[in-house]
């Protein structure tokens, strides 16, 4: 297992959230976590990432236990957040926030970006455009591409759909499948039926901040067993 999670608690202040999660991720795998709004979700990838202290249980990314590390030092063991709402710097160019996502300007670091950009054909045509100004879709490209800058061995995506058009949907179900055949590893929450289906190995299913089971991406086209986990229905 690349994460490995036990009895994992959070909040904000004194409010708990997280009730005690336990899950694991293999490397390599693709995984789905569902539920309703206020149910944890995104309480649990600002966790694991560190923006949220564990207040209990415990974290162990890449056979490191990493639930009292800072962000930057989670980030430099290889793991990755594409956060909700995107958060690009409006005020800088495309480029420029690519950039940002890099540990530095090395010429390695500079071909290691155009490979990234190989994989985000619409970006390439948008280097000099602001942040700002770029769609919705164009953004959360922007937001997946900086992550990778990284160079993280497991990215937590968290509600990408969001506002985004089902163009650029596809796009980012075929870049992530390339990235599943060179080892990534992905947790995502999200609440688009279709999306998490066709991305994920498995989908697990959260309400007030457990685990409460764990179905395969077909059964997500059953409308009654995703409403007896969830309470959602597919369109």
């Amino acid at each position: 297992m690349i994460l490995e999670v036990d009895n994992l608690q959070s909040g904000y202040g004194r409010i708990p959230i997280l009730m005690g999660v336990t899950m694991g991720v293999a490397e390599g795998e693709f995984l789905g976590i569902l539920g309703h709004n206020g149910m944890g979700k995104t309480t649990l990838m600002n966790t694991l990432m560190g923006h949220l202290p564990t207040t209990g249980g415990s974290i162990r990314f890449d056979g490191q236990d990493i639930a009292q590390l800072p962000p930057h030092k989670r980030s430099r063991a290889g793991l990755g957040l594409v956060p909700q709402g995107r958060q690009i710097f409006p005020d800088l160019s495309v480029h420029e926030n690519l950039r940002m996502g890099m540990a530095g300007g090395s010429s390695e670091d500079l071909d290691f970006l155009d490979e990234i950009l190989t994989l985000f054909p619409r970006l390439q045509r948008l280097l000099d455009r602001r942040g700002g100004a770029l769609s919705g879709g164009e953004q959360q490209l922007l937001a997946l591409a900086r992550c990778l800058c990284g160079r993280p061995k497991m990215m937590l995506l968290d509600e990408p759909t969001e506002g985004i058009q089902p163009s650029i949907l596809e796009e980012i179900v075929d870049t992530l499948k390339v990235l599943r055949t060179r080892g990534l590893s992905l947790v995502l929450v999200e609440q688009n039926l279709d999306f998490i289906a066709a991305l994920s190995d498995r989908v697990l299913t959260i309400q007030k901040g457990v685990i409460t089971g764990q179905m395969a991406p077909e059964d997500l086209k059953n409308p009654e067993l995703v409403s007896e986990f969830v309470g959602m229905t597919t369109a």
